[in-house]
C-alpha cells in the first residue's frame, strides 16, 4: 500500500507523522501487540505533571456514570483539554468477536465518526475515546476537538495514544473502546469491565489524525504533540 504523510497543525506549527491505510482483516490486525501502539518517549509522569492544576473550561461538572455525583470538570489549557475520570467500556462500532449485541446489551452497530470507507469504527482494533455529545455543559467542537483529534490516555505509568472516535451522553464523562482498555491493561469486557478511577485523559486541541481509523499515524502524532506539551509548546 502507497505511504502517505499526515499533516497536523498544533498552535501554529506542522507535525509530521507517517500514516499508511489499513485495509487488513481483523483476525491479522490482533496480532499486532497492543504496546506496539503505546507511546514510549514521554512518560505518564511527564505527562501527569503538565496537568496537575485544572482551569474548567465546562460549565459544571459531569457524572462518572448514571446517578454518580457530578464532581467531574473538564480542564483546559492553551494546548489540550483534559479531564480525569472513570473508564467505562464502549464497543460499539463494527461488529466483532468482542463486541456485539450478545456480548453487550447496550450494544450499537455506529460511531459518531467513521473510518475513512464510511464505515462505522472498530472498537475491538482502534484505540479511541468518547465525548459527551455536544451540550450548555461542555461543546468539545468550541476548544478545537473533533472526530481524529490525538488523545493521551494516560493510567498508572502507562500511555496509550488514541483519537477522538465517538460521543456518550451529554452528561456522563469517562469513556474509551474495548482496544484503549486492553492496551493499558484495564479489563475490556463491556458488561463487567472498566475501572472505577484513575484515568487522565488529553486532547490535544486543533491536533487530527487522517484517515481516523491509522493507529500507528495516532501514535507517531501523539508522541510529537506530547514532547511539545512537556516541553513547554
Amino acid at each position: 500500500m502507497p505511504v502517505q504523510s499526515l499533516a497536523l497543525a498544533v498552535a501554529g506549527v506542522t507535525v509530521l507523522a507517517p500514516t499508511m491505510l489499513h485495509s487488513t482483516p481483523f483476525q491479522q490486525a490482533r496480532t499486532e501487540p497492543p504496546a506496539v501502539w503505546q507511546g514510549g518517549s514521554v512518560g505518564a509522569a511527564d505527562l501527569l505533571a503538565e496537568v496537575g492544576d485544572c482551569t474548567p473550561v465546562s460549565h459544571g461538572k459531569y457524572r462518572s456514570d448514571q446517578g454518580a455525583s457530578a464532581t467531574i470538570p473538564v480542564c483546559g489549557t492553551d494546548e489540550v483539554v483534559f479531564w480525569k475520570a472513570d473508564m467505562d467500556i464502549d464497543c460499539d462500532g463494527q461488529p466483532g468477536i468482542r463486541c456485539n449485541i450478545t456480548t453487550d446489551p447496550y450494544f450499537s452497530a455506529s460511531t459518531a465518526f467513521a473510518q475513512s470507507d464510511g464505515r462505522p469504527l472498530n472498537s475491538e482494533t482502534l484505540p479511541y475515546v468518547v465525548v459527551p455529545v455536544p451540550s450548555t455543559l461542555w461543546d468539545y467542537r468550541a476548544h478545537g476537538v473533533r472526530g481524529g483529534s490525538v488523545v493521551a490516555v494516560v493510567y498508572g505509568d502507562q500511555v496509550q495514544y488514541a483519537v477522538i472516535g465517538d460521543t456518550g451522553p451529554a452528561g456522563i464523562i469517562g469513556e474509551a473502546s474495548y482496544a484503549t482498555a486492553e492496551a493499558l491493561g484495564i479489563d475490556p469486557d463491556p458488561r463487567s469491565g472498566g475501572t472505577s478511577s484513575g484515568v487522565t485523559y488529553i486532547v490535544f486541541k486543533d491536533s487530527r489524525v487522517t484517515p481516523i481509523e491509522d493507529r500507528k499515524a495516532a501514535v507517531a502524532a501523539g508522541e510529537a504533540l506530547a514532547q511539545q506539551f512537556v516541553n513547554g509548546g
